[in-house]
């Protein structure tokens, strides 16, 4: 190939491995023509992928053009998740003004029943980051509606089954050791919850579908609405008209509900363009490899915990995991490989500023959760640990969230289970037990898993072929059918150049 087509930012052999525009061309005759012309219009200049960079002030010039697209993605994805995650905590709160009792069965209810099947679901609803995004950004608009779809119909049968957990929350919550009393107040208040479930089951498609279009303002305007509307209902009802655990169950179903409701509403009211073209018979074909990507995504975040700390960073694994997906869709391999490194630049400064935070205060921000003088002392000692962790923690999540954009979830499943069950859960009982470690030695064994499991992502990243993903991209594309949007193309085209008007 000509020196003039070389990639600065992909190595040599991925050079040599450019996207199989014959392929594309075969498979979307008119989507080749206004994206793949040639390598010449894909990969120079003058394409839409990002120009060569030829020094440090081009670099910089093209960190901030990219930063800004992923903030305006990753700033209302994280204020979204912060606002859903809280309905849960501001319930708890409430409870807790109730009786103590109410504030165990709902605490217990949200964390292991509720949290157990938000987890699952979300991981499965992670599968259309994949799907949507990259076919949004091949201009295969009308299979978003379809992928959200088939979406609906596995993570509904899913919450089907799922049911069995919140019918018999009672007996399986004294079996792990908790009271009669609160495995009591806590199975009834699951068998209420049984709405919210269904709840989970529609959001989480229509979330990534949302998001795969970066509509993600929607998203928080609507989040925000939500939360406030919890907030005032929790009140009146869990204390001013004293329904207690009742009230906590019409509210919490009431706003995932409103989540939902509001949602649609915003999809169907033609909003997405064709995007949504309405209810198909083609969410029942294919069932099958939409569910094994959807269990592999499960599988890959149901390994992570999820807590307010990791709400900045599961925003920018919606806003990479947006980002790679649309530019592989697009035959985009080197604007795809810049972004995994600007975000995970960004993550990293994120995290170290954070911890500095942390380290910096360690002396006094444990007065703000106990006056304890012995629980101030073991904080002080474990907050270079804790530090350490979020540095990891920041970018282990934006990782995952390439991993997603490409496709890449069955891997790092894999790469997952053999990280915290094969080795940070033994080791940290191995350090915690039998080396008499304590706490520490439990988190030093998990945190040894995350160091691990990071490490090994890096290395997935740093040796992908960014081109030859682009074909699977496109290949993928084709397998799961739909045809090219030429006015979404130049739609989303005037979008991203009008960022960069602003940033110039």
């Amino acid at each position: 190939m000509d020196d003039h087509f070389k990639q600065p930012l992909l190595s040599p052999s991925e050079d040599d491995h450019q996207p199989d525009s014959s392929f594309i061309r075969r498979s979307n005759p008119s989507f080749a023509s206004s994206f793949i012309p040639s390598y010449a219009s894909s990969f120079v200049a003058d394409g839409d992928d990002i120009p060569p960079i030829a020094g440090v002030r081009d670099f910089f010039k093209e960190f901030m053009i990219e930063s800004r697209k992923l903030w305006y993605l990753a700033g209302p994805a994280i204020f979204t998740s912060l606002c859903q995650y809280s309905l849960g905590a501001i319930t708890q709160t409430f409870a807790g003004h109730v009786g103590t009792l109410e504030l165990a069965a709902v605490s217990i209810e949200n964390s292991v029943i509720a949290g157990f099947s938000f987890g699952i679901l979300l991981g499965m609803g992670s599968a259309l980051e994949t799907l949507c995004g990259q076919a949004y950004g091949a201009g295969h608009l009308d299979m978003l509606g379809v992928y959200m779809q088939r979406s609906w119909v596995i993570l509904i049968v899913t919450a089907f089954i799922l049911m069995i957990f919140y019918i018999f929350a009672a007996p399986l919550l004294h079996l792990i050791g908790q009271t009669d009393e609160i495995s009591a107040a806590a199975g009834k208040l699951a068998v209420w919850m049984i709405p919210q479930l269904y709840a989970y089951a529609l959001n989480f498609p229509i979330a990534k579908f949302l998001q795969s279009q970066s509509k993600m303002m929607v998203m928080a305007w609507i989040s925000a609405i939500g939360l406030a509307l919890h907030t005032l209902l929790s009140w009146l009802f869990m204390l001013k008209l004293g329904w207690g655990l009742v009230g906590a169950a019409v509210v919490l179903n009431t706003s995932w509900w409103f989540l939902v409701v509001a949602q649609l509403v915003y999809i169907f009211s033609g909003t997405c363009g064709r995007a949504w073209s309405g209810f198909s018979l083609k969410a029942f074909q294919n069932l099958w490899g939409f569910v094994k990507l959807s269990m592999a995504s499960a599988v890959m975040l149901c390994t992570n915990l999820l807590g307010w700390a990791m709400m900045v960073a599961i925003g920018c694994n919606a806003a990479i995991s947006v980002r790679v997906s649309n530019e592989l869709g697009a035959a985009h391999p080197r604007t795809a490989k810049f972004s995994v490194l600007v975000v995970v630049i960004s993550s990293f400064v994120i995290g170290l500023l954070i911890s500095l935070v942390l380290i910096i205060f360690r002396q006094q921000y444990p007065s703000l959760f106990s006056d304890s003088t012995a629980v101030k002392r073991v904080v002080y000692e474990l907050t270079p640990l804790l530090a350490f962790c979020i540095v990891i923690n920041n970018i282990q999540p934006a990782l995952s969230g390439v991993a997603i954009g490409a496709g890449w979830q069955a891997l790092v499943a894999y790469v997952n289970i053999a990280c915290y069950y094969l080795i940070g859960i033994p080791a940290g009982l191995l350090l915690g037990y039998k080396l008499n470690m304590g706490v520490q030695g439990i988190w030093i064994g998990m945190v040894g898993g995350t160091i691990i499991q990071t490490v090994v992502l890096i290395l997935i990243v740093y040796k992908t072929n960014w081109n030859k993903e682009a074909s699977v991209a496109a290949k993928r594309i084709k397998q799961w059918g739909g045809e090219p949007d030429q006015a979404n193309d130049v739609e989303k085209r005037t979008g991203e150049e009008n960022i960069v008007k602003e940033e110039l």
